[in-house]
């Protein structure tokens, strides 16, 4: 059995790791979760059905990313270079990094204000490891990778969403 806090491999049985002395007695009790924790744990990104993301390149004009993400009602665009994801630009990018400065935004690169090298997850990751990324992170999108297919990304909105329609 295997200690949760040092990884310590101890007898089956042991009452107490016998390398730090953590409690090791309610490990091995078979514990129900709530169906929607269960489904968290268990739901693939893909189920999600998530949209099309938004991708720019990273010379395109702030101000030309801005209106195509209006256009398009998202709230990111993913910056993509040679085929890799090299930034994200969302909402929240516009509001701290643009607000207060004087930016000409028709001549403003993107990659000057996107976010660098965000975490890219794939289809067959969980709900679960995208809110773990998007609270560790201080994010609300989350771009998603699917084989041989156009970017998607993930909000907190769509999981939101995803798991209050199968609440009912």
């Amino acid at each position: 059995m295997r200690c949760p806090d040092c990884g310590h491999g101890n007898l089956p049985g042991a009452d107490a790791c016998e390398n730090c002395g953590q409690d090791l007695r309610s490990i091995d009790i078979a514990r129900r979760r709530p169906a929607v924790q269960q489904r968290i744990l268990d739901t693939p990104l893909s189920a999600l059905d998530p949209p099309e993301a938004l991708t720019v390149a990273p010379s395109e004009p702030v101000g030309e990313v801005i209106r195509k993400m209006r256009a398009g009602g998202q709230g990111s665009a993913l910056v993509v270079d040679r085929g890799a994801v090299t930034g994200i630009f969302t909402e929240r990018d516009a509001l701290l990094k643009l607000t207060g400065r004087t930016v000409d935004l028709r001549k403003t690169p993107i990659e000057s204000v996107m976010t660098r090298d965000p975490r890219v997850l794939r289809d067959n990751d969980t709900l679960a490891l995208a809110l773990h990324f998007m609270a560790v992170g201080s994010y609300r999108h989350i771009p998603v990778a699917r084989d041989g297919q156009p970017l998607r990304f993930v909000s907190i909105r769509g999981v939101l969403r995803h798991l209050s329609e199968r609440a009912r």
